[in-house]
């Protein structure tokens, strides 16, 4: 059986955290889109988000206060969901879990640690993935 890919969302401010908890998933044997990886030079980025939301398992978005208003994120996140994907917030520890949307809110989260720690946390909570590649 195939692995899961997971399609990482965040805000361009966590660039250099969400490179590196692609780099830790695929790691572990873990299939990733992030866009700084998957879209090319001239190609269209909302063209290739929706091409990796289709061919993802996983919707896994790093959430902080600014990007509760990012259209982005609710673009991303509506299609996640309309395509029934597994859908995994991630969230800062001193973050007020209330701020969050209710289609996310009603989800168990997990807290944003270093990298590492927390793809070693999604794949504790993924039924099915082990870190065996």
């Amino acid at each position: 059986m195939a692995k899961p890919k997971i399609f990482v969302s965040y805000s361009h401010k966590e660039a250099d955290w969400a490179k590196e908890f692609a780099q830790a998933l695929s790691q572990r044997g873990l299939r990733v889109w992030i866009d700084q990886l998957a879209v090319k030079a001239g190609e269209s980025i909302r063209e290739a988000i929706e091409k990796g939301l289709r061919e993802s398992d996983i919707f896994v978005t790093l959430i902080d206060p600014s990007t509760l208003s990012s259209p982005s994120l609710f673009f991303e996140l509506g299609a996640a969901i309309g395509m029934g994907k597994r859908v995994v917030a991630i969230v800062p520890a001193d973050f007020d879990p209330s701020q969050l949307p209710l289609t996310l809110r009603a989800r168990r989260f997990l807290i944003k640690r270093t990298p590492e720690a927390t793809a070693s946390e999604l794949l504790g909570t993924e039924q099915g993935i082990d870190s065996e590649a």
